[in-house]
């Protein structure tokens, strides 16, 4: 199941968690949400007020500042790494229209070249 995601900033953190559960089928079983890009990430994460900030600090400060050898743009080689290391998936749980997450857990989409509007696919496979 394809949607879209709408980005504002160049690194920002976007809690898809209701977009994921409006779309889930009836029944438990398992989700998949995959995004589409090399620039973009899709996670877990605790989003306290100021988490989302906390994060992309945390990104900007793993960076080195080091000669980057992207061909097309080097400034642009940390957003593909990033979005490597953090991942472009993550499946979770439901049952009952819900999302199986931790008290604290959300799914969040974590854009690192936007603004974009970004694909993700969403699959289920039911228990």
């Amino acid at each position: 199941m394809p949607v879209q995601v709408e980005t504002s900033n160049k690194r920002q953190v976007i809690d898809i968690t209701e977009l994921i559960e409006n779309r889930l089928p009836d029944g438990s079983g398992l989700v998949n949400i995959f995004v589409k890009h090399t620039t973009c990430s899709v996670t877990t994460a605790d989003l306290d007020p100021g988490t989302d900030e906390d994060f992309l600090d945390f990104l900007k400060a793993i960076t080195p500042n080091v000669k980057w050898r992207h061909p097309h743009d080097p400034a642009h080689a940390p957003d593909h790494l990033l979005a490597s290391l953090i991942g472009p998936d993550v499946s979770v749980p439901y049952a009952g229209k819900k999302l199986q997450l931790g008290t604290w857990q959300r799914v969040i989409l974590v854009e690192l070249n936007g603004p974009k509007t970004r694909q993700l696919e969403i699959s289920f496979l039911s228990a």
